[in-house]
């Protein structure tokens, strides 16, 4: 019997064959944390008398970046002093977000086995990469030891095939997988991306759906491995041979799913499960007060590329704050030189530090009781953006644009 991605990527670094469901220990090739996370990794670490790291280990300071009160600047300073004590890499306020500036770094692989006290670390899948989330035990663990244990997940393999519609996004064709599977329709699988529409998904793309299988329940998601994967790592400098693995054609698949997305509409999902998806037409009467576009979902250029084609030259509804957020440093500086930025701020766009803003709900645009929210973000749930009596729509950053401009819920494609 044949392999999924999954089962040959875990038995690779288990030095031993495995199946779907096995139990093994695997080396892991790259573990990190953020600025949530990392100070209980530290503190975890503190138990052994650890001399070295034995394997390659990231912070990124995002969540809180820059960091709203004394609290927090005290992990700050904790996790910058660990990273001088064991030359660990360390990404300080202003990089950006940690699913966009450790895949730009060029650590990350296809065929690596990642952990991260991070639960959207299935972003990097988009590469071809085991990646996953983990709590900051067992990061902690995997940098004691070197490896950790792993419980082969069983595979649905996805496919998406059509033409993507005018004003039709690769969040709007996440948010109708979602819808189908629902949050917990792939709990602890792995998830398998293939068709050929994906030849015309950019690696942008490719991050927003991997970023959002966790949305299912999934362990991990991947993507091909092909020329898009090629020219992108060739754009950040990264011009080594990459291993490229594929699944068996005789690979056993729990479930295989075909979508045709060539009817599909932009995609909203409602408050307070993302799972309650509707088309962006039956949702044109809610009235919003905030929409925020960034996040590890999308935050990246092409994200910002589109948003600033709908908002150039127009001003955003006068009772709407527009807050913006670049995933990256690098995100922002192109921004920058390609305009994209002028053209926020000339509608009256807020733009915020590369870092993950007000996704998370600490700081740097919390709404008040009883505002909306259109998000590009992943989650919105009950105060997730820190008040649990506001409500948080996801949507496209076409969609979140639009709408930015009218001061409803609209429809992208009026400016398209």
């Amino acid at each position: 019997m044949g392999k999924t991605l999954a089962e040959k990527i875990l038995s690779i670094h288990a030095n031993k064959d495995l199946k779907a469901e096995d139990l093994a220990i695997c080396k892991v090739d790259f573990v990190f944390g953020q600025d949530g996370t990392s100070h209980l990794i530290i503190e975890k670490l503190k138990q052994f008398n650890l001399k070295k790291l034995k394997t390659e280990f990231c912070m990124v300071i995002d969540h809180n970046s820059p960091s709203p009160n004394q609290v927090i600047s005290k992990v700050h300073n904790q996790m910058r002093q660990f990273s001088v004590k064991y030359k660990s890499l360390l990404f300080d306020i202003g990089c950006g977000i940690c699913h966009q500036v450790i895949p730009e770094s060029g650590k990350i692989k296809p065929s690596d086995l990642v952990l991260g006290a991070d639960s959207h670390t299935c972003t990097y899948g988009a590469l071809g990469a085991f990646a996953t989330g983990v709590g900051s035990t067992d990061v902690a663990l995997s940098l004691v030891l070197g490896k950790n244990w792993f419980k082969v997940p069983k595979t649905i393999k996805i496919i998406i095939k059509g033409k993507i519609p005018k004003g039709i996004f690769p969040k709007d064709i996440i948010l109708y997988i979602i819808k189908d599977i629902k949050s917990d329709g792939a709990t602890y699988k792995s998830i398998e991306f293939s068709g050929p529409l994906l030849e015309y998904i950019n690696m942008d793309g490719r991050f927003t759906i991997c970023n959002m299988v966790v949305e299912m329940g999934a362990k991990c998601g991947f993507m091909p491995v092909d020329e898009i994967t090629y020219d992108w790592y060739k754009s950040i400098g990264e011009n080594k041979k990459l291993r490229r693995l594929t699944a068996d054609k005789d690979a056993k698949y729990e479930l295989i799913k075909e979508y045709d997305i060539s009817e599909l509409n932009p995609q909203v999902s409602c408050p307070h499960a993302v799972d309650d998806v509707k088309d962006v037409s039956s949702l044109k009467s809610i009235k919003i007060q905030q929409a925020f576009l960034g996040t590890c979902t999308n935050g990246r250029l092409t994200d910002l590329r589109i948003a600033a084609k709908i908002i150039r030259k127009r001003k955003v509804a006068k009772d709407v704050k527009f807050i913006i957020a670049p995933a990256s440093r690098k995100v922002l500086m192109e921004a920058i030189k390609e305009g994209i930025i002028e053209t926020f701020i000339n509608s009256g766009g807020i733009v915020l530090p590369p870092g993950c803003g007000p996704c998370v709900g600490t700081h740097q645009g919390i709404p008040a009781d009883n505002e909306v929210v259109i998000s590009t973000a992943n989650r919105n749930f009950k105060g997730r953006m820190g008040n649990p009596y506001s409500k948080i729509y996801l949507a496209s950053p076409a969609t979140v644009a639009a709408s930015a401009l009218t001061g409803y819920i609209t429809d992208p494609r009026i400016y398209l």
